[in-house]
């Protein structure tokens, strides 16, 4: 599917941070529990999640190819505005994937309460301004769903959510027609993330052609939709990728995490308001009409 990049951003009030060190691994599960307490105050409490999805990529990428991308764009943002960058996530929406081999599909309930249990873990070990980095279009109910259920009740870390597309001007230009999923620029950015994992040779094997099998009208919506236009979980023509697309369109993606890293280190706003909300929601009759 299209390259959404969906971040939620967990934001507080920072503390006073200490002396930074410059040699910190951005990466959790490298790091050693004292140089966890350094790297958290090195990121002004700013961690990343960046979060894919296990389905199938046409017959050409491989399974992880949301997860890879993703891992790869986070890993390049964080050497431009350090920040610690979480294990590797999956447990998204991808229940139109099913019927394909490798899909790991979790019950709704689980998708929700494991990530919230994830981000209340990160903002208890001091990841106060937390992002959630989205790779996987699938997801882009679900993440802004759950970041609006963050006012059910108090956190003390704030829900942003941000997201980021192919940019429409400049760069190769983009000759596959449906180009959704597994495309030409799905397949160009994994040629820059992971070539050794794309096979070209076989981005033939399969159509990604849009069997249009949904009559309704516009304007509504089932959840077989996926399933009735692109029954091979493969939409477009990754045989039309190219590394010069893949290096235009990641170092987009790159800028634009790098950009929001910023943005939350430097947002004092935010927290505020949500406070300020929690306090009259508790009270809705005393609050000013």
């Amino acid at each position: 599917m299209r390259r959404f990049i969906v971040l939620f951003t967990l934001l507080c009030v920072a503390p006073v941070w200490g002396q930074q060190t410059s040699n910190l691994s951005p990466n959790w599960e490298e790091l050693t529990g004292p140089d966890f307490i350094q790297a958290i105050h090195q990121a002004q409490g700013v961690c990343v999640l960046p979060f894919g999805i296990m389905e199938k990529h046409g017959a050409h990428l491989p399974i992880g190819t949301d997860l890879i991308d993703v891992r790869y764009a986070v890993e390049q943002a964080v050497k431009k505005e350090y920040a610690v960058v979480f294990p590797a996530y999956y447990f998204g929406q991808i229940a139109e994937a099913r019927q394909q081999p490798g899909t790991v599909a979790y019950p709704r309930k689980l998708q929700l309460e494991l990530l919230q249990a994830t981000t209340d873990e990160m903002g208890r070990n001091g990841c106060k301004k937390i992002i959630i980095v989205n790779g996987h279009g699938g997801n882009l109910s679900f993440l802004p769903y759950f970041a609006q259920t963050q006012l059910d009740k108090p956190h003390d870390y704030i829900v942003y959510v941000y997201w980021w597309s192919h940019p429409m001007h400049g760069g190769p230009a983009i000759t596959d027609k449906v180009d959704e999923h597994a495309g030409q620029t799905e397949t160009s950015m994994m040629l820059i993330s992971a070539p050794n994992l794309v096979h070209m040779d076989r981005a033939t094997a399969e159509s990604g052609a849009d069997l249009n099998r949904d009559p309704l009208p516009k304007g509504r919506y089932t959840g077989i939709w996926w399933y009735a236009r692109f029954p091979n979980h493969y939409a477009g023509q990754g045989a039309l990728a190219s590394k010069a697309m893949g290096e235009w369109l990641m170092s987009h993606w790159v800028d634009g995490i790098v950009n929001v890293i910023r943005a939350v280190k430097a947002d004092q706003e935010g927290l505020k308001l949500q406070n300020e909300f929690y306090e009259q929601s508790k009270h809705p009759l005393d609050t000013k009409q």
